[in-house]
């Protein structure tokens, strides 16, 4: 094999490795038996919470990239010496996956946090019915959780019919299935 060869392997590699991980979804992806897990946020008790270490997986797939990109471009082109190529390259792909990391670290991460219980419950969630639920029916209720729209699976818990855009109260949610009781029925109990 040339050094050519090399560097254009490294950098196929490299680039099928984050053509999986980008259609992965960046999590874990599934080949038979064979498991790819990229990139991890770990966690920690204390100040910072989010530490992230600068070799893993998605750094070393783009370092792949930048370093057989990189040296083949100088090997083919550039007419240097081969340790020089080795060596530029290599500070190509440092470059890559030191640029990737900063990235990752400095934009995404601030932003992620686990989720808590109580931050995912939808027991007690108040929602508006968006397909109608039929006596002993399912139907489908819309409600805000962490700022976005949920839809869910609803069913009324007394068995009643309950129109379309009522308010609703979650008293439970098994199975995939909200079972809602109509607002003005809790407050009324409550009174």
């Amino acid at each position: 094999m040339t050094w050519e060869g090399f560097y254009l392997f490294c950098f196929a590699l490299g680039l099928c490795l984050s053509a999986i991980a980008f259609v992965g979804g960046f999590s874990h992806f599934h080949i038979g038996h064979i498991h790819l897990h990229a990139g991890h946020t770990g966690h920690a008790h204390g100040g910072n919470t989010n530490t992230m270490s600068p070799i893993n997986g998605f750094t070393l797939v783009i370092f792949l990239c930048w370093f057989g990109g990189a040296g083949y471009l100088l090997e083919r082109y550039g007419g240097f010496l081969v340790p020089v190529v080795l060596l530029l390259s290599t500070i190509a792909g440092i470059a890559g996956a030191s640029a990737l990391f900063w990235f990752m670290a400095r934009v995404l991460a601030p932003h992620e946090h686990a989720l808590t219980a109580e931050e995912t419950a939808t027991i007690g969630m108040i929602g508006r019915v968006s397909g109608v639920i039929r006596g002993h029916g399912t139907g489908e209720i819309l409600f805000s959780q962490n700022g976005s729209r949920r839809f869910a699976a609803a069913r009324s818990e007394n068995g009643l019919p309950i129109g379309r855009d009522v308010e609703v109260v979650v008293m439970r949610y098994e199975q995939g299935i909200a079972w809602v009781r109509r607002w003005d029925e809790v407050v009324g109990d409550l009174k």
